[in-house]
């Protein structure tokens, strides 16, 4: 007797098989299209994810390498020497519970109220300089205070429009009319509590439309001027530009962005791009007497999101050793600013940008004063001595 087969037996339409090819093919040709539009893209219409980027934030470029490098050694040899491979469980630890070991503040930093004020890396600190003294911080200013008008000192600002004393020498060097320095202020309202008729002791009123840091970025410009030093000062309002668009507060570097742009753009000779603002700490955290002078004592900030945050950090470095040679005390230091901010600062437009804090909320005219003609001081010679070391490069090369 014949038996019969029970053995499976599978059809294959070749109809199908095509399809599968082809929608393979043609899902593949579509990624790759994807990819190249969205990288293709400028950084403001690319579309981003907020969470993966604060965690890639938290991992250092050369852990990547080092992971490119189990797979090829030769990826490792462009590390410099000092280079130590990454410690993955404390990286691990950092990215999934927010805990830096190395920083014991990241153990508190989301208990306690306001603590997130002092998320900041100190890199160069002044003589006795920590974490509560340094850290500069701002806050928006309240509703009922933009509505508010204050009556300003008159005193006051006839002290910031006042010429320096004696006679002005004609400075050594001179740029002609060449403008080499941009100052404005992002935050252009930040005031000074004496500058007021009538101050009060709150430092969230400290905010005027006219009675402002702009009169300090004024000064210093003015004392540039003076030292030779080519300077372009910026009379736009921001606040004001802010306030027509109908932006928040903390969009504040969105809306000058482009006016800083357009300087840049107008002004092919421009150098060096310092944005002005003032601390909210009271006067015994930012006033320093040197030689009996009282001065507004500074902190320089560089944004850490920002690509040209190494040259900005050397170029405050630079400056905060500089000042500390021949004003002792007058800066506090060079933070660098990441978390819960901006975090670029419009820094990433240049590499000599600078972003710089003039005092505190009770800091008067007398210290400002004082204070922008040591920075102006100082900021001539370290443009003197660059220009000629650039000078001396373009003859060794001929």
């Amino acid at each position: 007797m014949k038996r019969t087969s029970t053995a499976p037996i599978m059809a294959i339409n070749g109809t199908s098989i095509k399809k599968l090819f082809i929608s393979a093919f043609l899902g593949l040709v579509f990624i790759f299209v994807l990819s190249g539009v969205l990288t293709s893209l400028k950084p403001q219409y690319r579309p981003a994810s907020t969470s993966i980027h604060s965690l890639a934030d938290g991992i250092a470029g050369e852990a990547f390498v080092y992971l490119l490098g189990t797979e090829n050694h030769y990826f490792t040899q462009v590390l410099p020497e000092e280079s130590k491979p990454a410690d993955w469980s404390s990286m691990f630890l950092k990215l999934a519970a927010s805990i830096n070991l190395n920083d014991p503040r990241s153990l508190l930093g989301r208990e306690l109220p306001g603590f997130s004020l002092y998320d900041s890396e100190i890199i160069v600190a002044g003589e006795g300089g920590n974490y509560s003294t340094i850290i500069p911080f701002e806050s928006a200013p309240p509703e009922e205070v933009q509505l508010q008008e204050r009556e300003a000192s008159i005193e006051e600002l006839r002290k910031a429009s006042a010429k320096s004393e004696g006679t002005v020498k004609p400075p050594v060097h001179s740029t002609g009319e060449k403008k080499v320095v941009y100052i404005y202020s992002t935050h252009n309202t930040e005031s000074y509590l004496p500058l007021f008729k009538n101050p009060s002791k709150d430092p969230d009123d400290a905010f005027h439309k006219s009675a402002n840091v702009t009169l300090v970025g004024k000064m210093l410009a003015d004392e540039l001027e003076a030292q030779g030093v080519g300077t372009r000062f910026e009379q736009k309002d921001i606040q004001k530009i802010l306030k027509d668009r109908k932006m928040k507060y903390s969009q504040s570097y969105t809306a000058a962005r482009p006016v800083v742009q357009e300087a840049m753009t107008s002004g092919k000779d421009l150098a060096y791009l310092i944005d002005i603002h003032r601390d909210s700490r009271p006067h015994a955290q930012t006033t320093v007497s040197i030689k009996g002078k009282p001065y507004a004592q500074l902190v320089f900030v560089v944004g850490g999101k920002n690509t040209n945050r190494e040259k900005n950090i050397e170029l405050a470095k630079s400056l905060h050793t500089k000042l500390s040679e021949k004003y002792p005390g007058l800066s506090k230091g060079v933070t660098l600013k990441i978390k819960n901010s901006n975090g670029l600062f419009n820094q990433d437009l240049s590499g000599n940008s600078l972003l710089m804090e003039f005092g505190g909320v009770d800091n008067n005219m007398e210290e400002l004063r004082n204070t922008t003609k040591a920075v102006a001081d100082v900021f001539s010679e370290f443009y003197w001595q660059a220009e000629k070391v650039q000078a001396d490069v373009k003859t060794e090369k001929k």
